[in-house]
């Protein structure tokens, strides 16, 4: 019989899971990956923003991630720095600044669960916003998956054909900084970037469509979140990383498959 704490980290696991698998395939497609580390980063400012206005730490860092994604949209778009450039700046300086207002303010934070994710902690509040967000992430990521697919392919084609490729790519970096807000406390802000990234690299070398890709992404994911939590409960190792561990072999184990290499060698997919 499993504990209640083991059950809401499954459960919150797998919502993380489920949705950040096939939002990592557009990271990966679109190259994306500093993008997810600087929202994770800037998690660390949302906190001290939520502790600063007595605000829930989850709320704090939605707040802030999202303000993020669209201050990097605009910098991007109007090409006053570089995307890398813009990035760098934009993580390095957030993650400094989130630790200074935290030791000013004289606040206590578990820096460690923070910076590694305390999934064992999870309350039925934090499942409510986990799952709440997730169905909303992958609602939208199944409307708008077909112009979010064609604009990725090729944003020159897709605005000819009448997709605001722009509002599109905004709409995605939304979501990835609504996932990072989401998974804070499932991996951590240092690792979630992994656990999008990780299953989607997995998953390319079995798909042969763009949508298997995703669905395997997101079943991969889960696969991990459950490996994770059986060898953080067998070996008392932290959960978080653990789960990004039991990514990983799934990902080595993936890559040593010839079968799996000669698939992705045949895949038809151009992205």
């Amino acid at each position: 019989m499993l504990s209640d704490f083991v059950i809401r980290a499954l459960l919150g696991g797998l919502g993380i899971a489920l949705v950040a698998g096939p939002l990592g395939c557009f990271v990966s497609w679109r190259r994306m990956a500093y993008f997810g580390d600087t929202m994770a980063h800037g998690a660390v400012l949302g906190v001290a923003f939520g502790f600063s206005l007595s605000l829930p730490p989850l709320v704090g860092v939605l707040v802030v991630t999202l303000a993020l994604a669209g201050l990097l949209a605009r910098m991007t778009r109007s090409r006053a720095l570089g995307a890398d450039t813009a990035l760098g700046v934009m993580a390095h300086s957030s993650l400094a600044l989130g630790l200074v207002l935290v030791a000013l303010m004289g606040i206590r934070v578990d820096l460690m669960g923070l910076l590694f994710g305390d999934v064992l902690a999870l309350s039925r509040g934090d499942l409510a916003w986990i799952w709440g967000g997730a169905l909303v992430e992958l609602s939208l990521l199944i409307v708008l998956w077909r112009p979010l697919l064609a604009s990725t392919v090729d944003e020159d084609l897709a605005r000819a054909e009448g997709i605001p490729a722009d509002k599109l790519r905004l709409v995605l970096m939304l979501l990835v900084a609504l996932v990072v807000a989401l998974a804070m406390k499932v991996v951590g802000v240092l690792l979630v970037t992994a656990l999008m990234l990780i299953p989607a690299a997995t998953a390319r070398a079995w798909a042969r469509t763009p949508e298997a890709m995703a669905v395997g992404a997101a079943l991969i994911g889960a696969t991990a979140v459950v490996l994770g939590l059986l060898a953080s409960l067998e070996w008392d190792t932290p959960a978080g990383p653990s789960i990004v561990v039991g990514a990983l072999t799934l990902f080595v184990m993936g890559g040593l498959s010839r079968r799996g290499w000669a698939l992705r060698r045949e895949s038809k997919m151009s992205i």
